[in-house]
């Protein structure tokens, strides 16, 4: 299984991003590996758009799981619900690691 964590660093012990457009990276976390893969989410010269972009390059990864903060804006949920992937949200203020945490605890919320 994979899980997208939207984030401001590379690593587990990096914050959580709680923006799903606009985030800094994009961490692939691949269960089966245990590995972990940063993909740079470079949306700043973007006046409008950044979500759908970012949903473009999620859909590109093709992740079972995104975990963010606040979650993705409307047009973007539409995108996201016609695939397979499942958007939890309420990840903010905690590292990737702690997320992941969470999520496995099942103490997130879906979007």
């Amino acid at each position: 299984m994979k899980i997208v964590f939207t984030a401001h660093g590379t690593d587990w012990n990096s914050q959580m991003d709680e923006r799903f457009g606009r985030a800094e990276y994009l961490v692939v976390y691949d269960e089966e590996s245990d590995k972990l893969e940063a993909i740079a989410n470079d949306t700043s010269s973007m006046d409008h758009g950044a979500g759908l972009q970012t949903a473009q390059k999620v859909a590109e990864i093709a992740p079972n799981v995104i975990i963010t903060g606040n979650g993705a804006g409307g047009k973007v949920v539409d995108v996201i619900k016609k695939t397979n992937i499942k958007v939890y949200i309420g990840a903010k203020n905690m590292t990737l690691k702690e997320a992941h945490d969470k999520y496995k605890n099942n103490e997130l919320n879906i979007q």
